[in-house]
């Protein structure tokens, strides 16, 4: 079996060629092929996409008022002309060879795609939703979550994470829900826009073996002869969503923050490109941490190209940066996520690491090292440099996501709550390996700098949990209860199961017959909660048989499904959200 986010409904069915289609009118009939020939430029509008379940499907908008122009060369000098000319020939030819090649699934976009992974267009606001059920009067203010949902027909390899980020959002006031969803307007995807083609490699899936060098040849030659610019980011901003400093950010870990306004109505605007007031140069994780009760804003920034591979930063409540701490390591490696307890913060140093080397061997750059030994490093919040970190190792473990972590003064340990999942490069580089995703505690002594680890859940009701969350007002202090998405059968979401982390006791909530969602997002009642799961899991669930999707809004005490409210367009599976109320609305920068 792979070892990879990936769907197989019937890949013999799928393919690149679409027809328009009503949004919410599957056509399963509808023909296929794969064909090689000069990828076509992609004209979006609000009004069709091609809905059909089990084909990989792009948005083909008819005219009059395209929202991706022609390419607008009428600046462009001769010298210029000529060069996109060269180039465009070149990449041509660079995709025929391509093409000759079968993709693994881990880049096929026929695979990673396909199914409700297909993008969907933007959609306006839409108001007055139907709701099954109450929304607990409590709940006031907008959900929102990101995900990958490209723009452009892919022409070549392409992961799930190479989608151009999109934020789906349903704002709720006084049992009243609105659905809007828009693309962050990243600098990638406006210059994409203007050019009318998928310029920008995909970090993913192209960027591996010779193609990969090549591509990158390419895409810095158009940057040299002025055809596109390069200089202020090449990031998608699909991973995280955080709400700091009055404004909402859409981050992905290969660029800045990009700063998404809600508007009074329930829309989304793309503010810009977010550098805090010109004190960030450097691309930063799409985790990063709030702590619940100084409020500042802890981060990471890892590089794959140049020491220092690895930086650690903090934000005042204020947005005023710290210096950069700056972490020794001996080759850039895969840092998705992080921690912090009430004194520390916890860094992941793990065995998938960058080796663009391996690109002139014709291999991918995203690798395990199996020499290496996975480690965390213990370092104080307000350390100025990384003199004092402490290193423990914990073997074979790679988390992807950590879910909290905490510090136990009585064992003079930092405990760390995460899911291991193995094989650790599952993701990225396909495999036959079964995937295994473990939630467990990982306890680090500072002292012996040694560690242990443990399975929370019992053998016996083991499952793959992978996207969620704990309390976040008790984040970087022990918690009991974590919620995660129950990723069975992989990578779909069948449910999300409620731990006790304390006692391995799982409570499960199915969405039943063919509903899948994603992330569950834990809400909790308000300042008068009365306990740490005294509160409501958010969760968007699509239905895959009747074709429509929903947000489930869940008692997180007695897992007791509250309300469902009823979107009008179809909401692909995705990443990660956030929830902004509708006082902080009213503060947004």
């Amino acid at each position: 079996m792979a070892c990879s986010y990936i769907l197989t409904p019937n890949p013999t069915k799928l393919n690149l060629s679409f027809a328009p289609s009503d949004l919410d009118a599957p056509s399963p009939s509808s023909s296929v092929s794969f064909t090689n020939t000069k990828p076509r430029r992609r004209k979006l509008s609000a009004n069709s996409v091609s809905d059909t379940p089990n084909l990989l499907n792009f948005p083909n908008y008819p005219s009059p008022n395209p929202i991706i122009p022609e390419k607008d060369t009428s600046r462009w000098n001769p010298l210029q002309r000529a060069a996109s000319a060269a180039l465009d020939f070149a990449e041509t030819a660079l995709l025929r060879r391509e093409r000759s090649k079968p993709l693994p699934k881990t880049v096929d976009p026929r695979h990673q795609i396909s199914g409700n992974y297909a993008p969907v267009p933007e959609k306006s606001v839409k108001s007055s939703l139907s709701v099954d059920g109450k929304i607990p009067d409590c709940i006031d203010g907008v959900y929102l979550r990101n995900g990958a949902n490209p723009l452009f027909e892919p022409v070549s390899g392409h992961h799930l994470f190479d989608g151009d980020g999109m934020v789906h959002a349903v704002k709720i006031t006084n049992g009243d829900a609105s659905y809007s969803c828009r693309f962050t307007e990243t600098e990638r995807l406006v210059q994409e826009k203007q050019l009318g083609s998928p310029i920008f490699p995909k970090a993913i899936g192209e960027l591996h073996g010779h193609s990969g060098i090549a591509r990158l040849m390419l895409f810095y030659a158009r940057g040299l002869f002025g055809l596109l610019n390069h200089k202020n980011g090449t990031g998608v901003a699909n991973a995280g969503l955080v709400y700091f400093h009055d404004r909402l950010l859409a981050m992905s870990e290969d660029d800045l923050p990009y700063q998404v306004r809600v508007t009074d109505n329930g829309d989304l605007e793309t503010i810009g490109r977010f550098d805090f007031d010109g004190q960030l140069s450097s691309a930063m994780i799409a985790h990063p941490k709030i702590d619940p009760v100084t409020k500042e804003l802890f981060a990471l920034s890892y590089d794959v190209v140049k020491k220092p591979y690895l930086k650690y930063f903090k934000f005042s409540p204020e947005g005023e940066k710290s210096p950069d701490v700056e972490i020794p390591l001996a080759s850039p490696t895969m840092m998705h996520d992080f921690a912090i307890t009430e004194n520390f913060v916890v860094i992941p140093d793990q065995q998938v690491v960058f080796k663009l080397s391996d690109m002139f061997l014709g291999k991918s750059p995203v690798k395990y090292d199996g020499e290496k030994i996975s480690r965390f490093g213990i370092l104080p919040r307000n350390a100025k440099d990384a003199s004092e970190m402490v290193w423990v190792e914990s073997p074979e473990t790679f988390c992807f996501h950590l879910w909290n972590a905490w510090e136990s003064p009585e064992t003079d340990e930092v405990v760390v709550i995460g899911s291991c999942m193995t094989p650790a490069d599952s993701i990225f580089n396909e495999c036959d390996e079964q995937l295994n995703s473990v939630l467990s505690e990982i306890r680090l002594n500072l002292k012996t700098g040694k560690s242990k680890r443990r399975t929370i859940i019992p053998g016996s009701v083991q499952m793959n949990l992978e996207a969620g969350m704990v309390n976040r007002n008790l984040l970087g202090r022990k918690t009991r209860y974590a919620y995660l998405a129950i990723a069975e059968p992989w990578p779909k979401v069948s449910g999300f199961a409620k731990v006790d982390l304390s006692t391995g006791e799982v409570k499960n909530h199915f969405y039943g017959g063919k509903k899948y969602g994603g992330e569950p997002f834990f809400l909790p009642r308000g300042l008068e909660s009365d306990g740490e799961d005294d509160g409501y899991i958010m969760s968007f669930v699509h239905d895959e048989e009747s074709w429509e999707s929903e947000l489930h809004i869940v008692n997180a005490v007695t897992l007791e499904l509250k309300a469902t409210v009823k979107l009008p367009s179809r909401v692909p599976y995705g990443f990660h959200g956030t929830f902004v109320n509708s006082a902080d609305m009213l503060n947004q920068a």
